[in-house]
């Protein structure tokens, strides 16, 4: 996306994988620290290490200061500056479905960096409620105390009672990301009335979403979040605003080659 962005802009961009499993602390400084000493403009930062980065930064947006999670890290001056363009990315391409919502509560399932970054993407939205559910009940206690001021949060013990009254639904965990086939909410639990959406894009058209489409409700997949956070990464990387049109031409190409 990052280099197809910058080739319809006429500009050299190279975005390098660096995949890397059970990272600790001092191996994610490392890399860090060698990203800004190789030159690259900044890096992004994916499950499960989005909350693990924050404090080996030397500088948080406000808003990644108020998440607490950070998913674009920008090298400037040899500093190195985090950003959350989950958030920024969340609020572009869910504003439209959110605005055609009725007023209610929305249900995040999942609290760890997306979910935090989604949950004030949607206080950013104009959604006043919200109820949260993870597995871990203290990420979904601190979830909640840090929007307090925000909008109301409601901590949920179970899946059930996050999605009882609703009218939308965010998975915000990797349930249903590949090569898992699960579901975070059961399919009894969906109807009509509800929008869900999933910040999973692998497969594009996850179980959860799947289900979700069998019973009429509104959907965006994970697709829509990931072109357009990538969009907000790749303009605070280079100061040049990326055409989304071009990105999702190279996310649907890549994607097309893996499971959907």
């Amino acid at each position: 996306m990052h280099e197809q962005a910058a080739d319809e802009l006429g500009v050299r961009c190279h975005y390098q994988l660096t995949e890397i499993a059970g990272a600790g602390r001092e191996e994610l400084r490392v890399l860090l620290d060698g990203m800004r000493r190789l030159g690259f403009a900044g890096v992004n930062v994916t499950y499960p290490y989005k909350e693990a980065v924050v404090g080996l930064l030397d500088e948080l947006s406000p808003d990644a200061a108020a998440i607490g999670a950070v998913n674009t890290v920008v090298v400037r001056d040899d500093r190195l500056i985090g950003y959350n363009t989950d958030t920024t990315g969340f609020a572009r391409a869910a504003a439209g479905m959110i605005a055609e919502s009725p007023q209610g509560s929305v249900a995040v399932i999942g609290a760890g960096g997306v979910g935090k970054a989604i949950a004030f993407a949607l206080v950013r939205l104009g959604v006043s409620k919200l109820r949260i559910f993870d597995a871990d009940r203290a990420k979904a206690d601190h979830l909640a105390l840090i929007l307090k001021g925000h909008c109301r949060a409601v901590v949920a013990d179970r899946v059930d009672d996050a999605v009882e009254g609703v009218v939308g639904l965010v998975n915000a965990t990797p349930v249903g990301m590949l090569p898992n086939r699960d579901t975070p909410v059961p399919e009894g639990l969906l109807h009509r009335g509800l929008w869900v959406t999933d910040a999973v894009y692998f497969p594009v058209w996850t179980p959860l979403l799947r289900a979700a489409k069998r019973t009429g409700a509104r959907v965006m997949t994970g697709r829509e979040l990931a072109i357009y956070q990538a969009a907000d990464a790749f303009q605070l990387f280079t100061g040049l605003a990326a055409s989304t049109s071009e990105m999702a031409n190279a996310f649907d190409r890549v994607m097309g080659k893996g499971p959907n």
